[in-house]
């Protein structure tokens, strides 16, 4: 009997369901998700910018909380500020594909480490999208509120930002076109952090690639 109850389940649904549940019990709260690049401007401009010899292309990152075997993604959205959302519509783009992205745990951690973190994700929810990338302005942009959450553990570190093209020397057009609209100068050289950096740390593990 049970099997002729599955057959008539249609297919996709039978592999939605399996997904799912693979998902929630690869993926543990506080597991940071890196997303790929988008067509935006800014996206481009983020990661033409920000390689590393790792040679990823992230532009966007959010840290985990499964809560009764759903995985949720707490992030900075350019558009929506500090949100929380479901896995799924954190990968799902504005085109209605959806986004590559990878899962990286940070080595040794510890459950009060993980705890503390996603209390503070909940606590900054609401706070708005840090357009100028300084980070003494107001609200986050995505790598750092992630940096923010694991500030007190040292498990990131800011470095020198630079907004130029590696190969020409020259501001990306990208950034050149975003400070002017800001009406600010081009912040050169201040401490800050960025998706494909912080991937790069030795301090983060490499768990799966999510198709």
């Amino acid at each position: 009997m049970k099997n002729i109850i599955l057959a008539r389940i249609p297919l996709f649904i039978v592999l939605s369901l399996v997904l799912s549940c693979t998902t929630a019990t690869t993926i543990k709260s506080g597991d940071i998700v890196f997303r790929g690049a988008s067509q935006s401007d800014l996206s481009e401009a983020i990661n033409e910018v920000t390689q590393t010899e790792k040679a990823t292309n992230y532009t966007h990152m959010g840290i985990c909380s499964v809560e009764n075997k759903n995985v949720f993604v707490y992030h900075s959205d350019l558009g929506k500020g500090v949100v929380k959302e479901p896995l799924e519509l954190f990968l799902k783009s504005e085109d209605a594909s959806t986004y590559s992205a990878d899962v990286y745990r940070i080595k040794n951690s510890t459950k009060p480490q993980i705890e503390r973190a996603i209390s503070k994700a909940k606590d900054l929810l609401g706070e708005p999208y840090n357009f100028t990338y300084i980070l003494e302005d107001k609200g986050y942009y995505c790598s750092e509120y992630i940096y923010e959450l694991f500030k007190e553990d040292n498990v990131f570190t800011l470095e020198p930002m630079t907004f130029k093209n590696a190969e020409t020397n020259t501001f990306h057009d990208g950034w050149v076109t975003h400070y002017k609209d800001l009406g600010i100068e081009i912040p050169e050289g201040k401490l800050g952090c960025n998706p494909n950096g912080m991937a790069a740390s030795k301090t983060l593990a490499f768990i799966k690639r999510l198709q």
